[in-house]
């Protein structure tokens, strides 16, 4: 702890020095001979602030947008600082609080309704791409990775030091690990070891009032509350330190299309019964996918995604006696390692076949194909009727959509061993399995988006009666607006509540308690940040 406590904490005595400014500066300006001034921040801090007059602003912003819907916005930030330490954030939270900005933090860019760099207030975008150190410690079993390093950029540095271990993460390598980890992080481990978020022994974030915080500093609420009640609400997420989870030298994936020829809604109503109570090594997902721009038609077909730690003769016996629909054959597989098998779910997220690329593949933090997208999710936990299938299946065959996919996930295993309040991701046992919805296009313009946007709705409308209820379950890492926003000002819990119960059930208001206590004043907050408990004008 005695590196934490170098860092300075008296907030409020700092900003007492920056009583005068000469008034002809604007908000901007202030801001940026704030930071510069700050008493010990490092002198390289000069090298990482981009105003918008900067000719590298537009590069620096663009770069980690992963929605194209949110290019060529009016809402962009004041100023964008890529910090290098942790002085650089402290900095920037404080010279944000005296002269009213927000602040946006962003580490891979994928928040699905842009969150992390795209505001309806003044605010300032804090990238944490610079900050991507990652420490492996194999003895342990142990790692340090910092909050602006990528999925795959975690995978790979753990494959270089051990060929049998891993961690529970996602599956798309430009996911920074900074939001994936505070919101759950589903991936294809999940079964056997649970979350990301379960997977978290430590962290460092910096609160409000600038000082930086280890798992002991923070106290046990707050570092609940950052494991799956998203980070963004309480401070700023410097680093995880995570448990990394024994894997054999062998797996084995599989990628098997279906039609409905070939009897994919009979083959995916079987997976329903049987996918959360397999072996906890078998990890079986289904893409049910339409994309209208492959050999100009409509292709749609499901596709079961699968990773079994172990070998393909072990496997093929399991899935016959579990899955014979599927009719699963050798030659449908392939043996690889765990770091294979990151390539190939990066892969297949991508669109890709099984893919022989190297893993340093992973390492490539540009993300090529920028698209236009709007997602949702449901939890489930009960199977949905044949009918209900065919009637969502038939939704796909819409021609005024391009591309649009659901894709199903399944709970069971460690997940049901967990409780719902052991960390702030509550949906547990009893859930089967959940559905992230996904429509994707490439034309341009206003009318083409809402089309698409619409067409999604008129789905999650349609699925409500086979989905979970009171709450309506949904994952915060797929966030959604439609929810519900929070005021520019001042938010009821009880606004706020019509969102985030969706989000966190049960585990809400102790999120809000938590919030209340760490940022009274609500100075980290977004369109669905945690609320304070605070009645207005107290």
């Amino acid at each position: 702890m005695k590196h934490l406590r170098s860092y300075y904490t008296f907030a409020t005595a700092i900003a007492l020095l920056f009583s005068f400014e000469p008034p002809s500066y604007d908000i901007r300006e202030k801001f940026v001979q704030c930071v510069y001034n700050y008493p010990y921040v490092s002198n390289s801090i000069s090298n990482v602030v981009y105003t918008q007059t900067n000719t590298s602003y537009s590069s620096v912003l663009d770069f980690s947008i992963r929605n194209a819907r949110f290019f060529n916005i009016s809402s962009k930030p004041q100023v964008i600082v890529t910090p290098l330490d942790v002085s650089h954030i402290q900095a920037t939270i404080i010279c944000s609080q005296r002269h009213g900005l927000q602040i946006r933090t962003r580490s891979g860019g994928h928040d699905y309704e842009g969150l992390s760099y795209v505001a309806e207030v003044p605010f300032v975008v804090l990238d944490l791409i610079n900050l991507r150190q990652i420490r492996v410690d194999v003895e342990n079993r142990t790692a340090w990775v910092q909050a602006g390093a990528t999925l795959g950029e975690l995978y790979y540095t753990i494959s270089q030091k051990s060929k049998t271990l891993a961690f529970p993460g996602g599956v798309g390598a430009t996911v920074g690990t900074g939001g994936l980890i505070s919101g759950g992080g589903y991936g294809l481990l999940m079964r056997s070891h649970g979350l990301a978020a379960d997977n978290i022994i430590d962290a460092h974030i910096i609160d409000v009032n600038g000082n930086l915080l280890d798992r002991k500093a923070m106290g046990e609420d707050l570092f609940w509350a950052i494991r799956g009640g998203g980070g963004a609400s309480f401070g700023v997420i410097v680093a995880w330190k995570i448990k990394l989870v024994p894997v054999p030298s062998t797996v084995t994936v599989f990628n098997v299309a279906r039609t409905l020829e070939e009897n994919a809604i009979e083959v995916l109503y079987k997976w329903q019964l049987v996918a959360d109570k397999l072996d906890k090594r078998l990890f079986i997902r289904v893409d049910v996918t339409k994309d209208s721009r492959k050999h100009g038609k409509q292709i749609i077909q499901a596709n079961f995604v699968s990773m079994f730690q172990g070998g393909v003769d072990e496997l093929i016996p399991l899935m016959q006696r579990s899955l014979p629909e599927l009719g699963l054959d050798r030659k449908d597989c392939t043996e690889t390692s765990w770091i294979g098998s990151a390539v190939f779910a990066n892969g297949v997220l991508n669109g890709s076949l099984i893919s022989n690329e190297p893993p340093e593949v992973l390492l490539n933090r540009y993300q090529r194909d920028l698209v236009k997208y709007k997602g949702k999710s449901d939890c489930v936990m009960k199977p949905i009727p044949i009918d209900g299938l065919r009637g969502l299946w038939r939704m796909l065959f819409d021609n005024e959509i391009e591309i649009a996919q659901f894709e199903l996930v399944p709970h069971g295993g460690r997940m049901d061993e967990i409780s719902e309040s052991e960390i702030a991701f509550p949906f547990r046992s009893g859930y089967r399995f959940h559905i992230h919805y996904v429509v994707v296009w490439e034309e341009e313009g206003d009318e083409a988006a809402q089309r698409h946007i619409n067409w999604i709705r008129r789905v999650y409308n349609y699925m409500e009666p086979y989905v979970s209820n009171s709450p309506r379950a949904a994952y915060v890492n797929y966030r959604d607006l439609d929810f519900g926003v929070n005021n520019n000002g001042y938010t009821s819990y009880d606004q706020a509540n019509k969102w985030g119960v969706k989000y966190f059930g049960n585990n809400f208001r102790r999120l809000a308690i938590v919030k209340t206590r760490v940022d009274p004043n609500n100075f980290f907050r977004n369109e669905q940040s945690i609320p304070t408990l605070f009645e207005e004008g107290d």
